[in-house]
């Protein structure tokens, strides 16, 4: 069977650390499966995620609104609508929106057994509160 939705009635969180929010298209949740995680983000103006790399897991950015930037160890790089950004495992990166605009964006993660190293700032960076209440823990 199909899994049809539509993005008003996924599940919406938002990062404790303010300023980013995401909605799940498919997670172990909604699709009982663990081999992807797929959503989209939006970034406020000037908002960034830690400093990061993931254990077992690639996963890809496509943007569709905004600007921003990409930073990993090759350098900072400029992002925007129709750019699409490959992270091979183990790759260190942050995305950032920049000051002037929301950055708005699709992400696509496998597998979804992964685990996240914050290099610069703090576990709270982690945590995501569902707008119903309930809290969501990335690992």
């Amino acid at each position: 069977m199909a899994y049809i939705f539509h993005q008003d009635q996924l599940p919406r969180l938002v990062s404790v650390v303010p300023g980013r929010e995401r909605t799940f298209f498919v997670n172990k949740e909604l699709t009982h499966i663990d081999d992807m995680l797929a959503g989209v983000m939006r970034y406020k103006p000037g908002v960034a995620s830690p400093y990061h790399y993931h254990e077992v897991c690639e996963h890809f950015y496509l943007i569709i609104e905004g600007t921003g930037t990409v930073e990993t160890p090759e350098g900072i790089e400029p992002v925007g609508p129709g750019t699409m950004v490959f992270i091979p495992a183990e790759t260190k990166h942050r995305l950032r929106s920049n000051p002037d605009t929301d950055l708005f964006y699709f992400e696509f993660q496998a597998p979804n057994r992964f685990k996240t190293h914050i290099l610069d700032g703090t576990p709270d960076e982690l945590r995501w509160e569902r707008i119903d209440g309930s809290v969501w823990v990335q690992t």
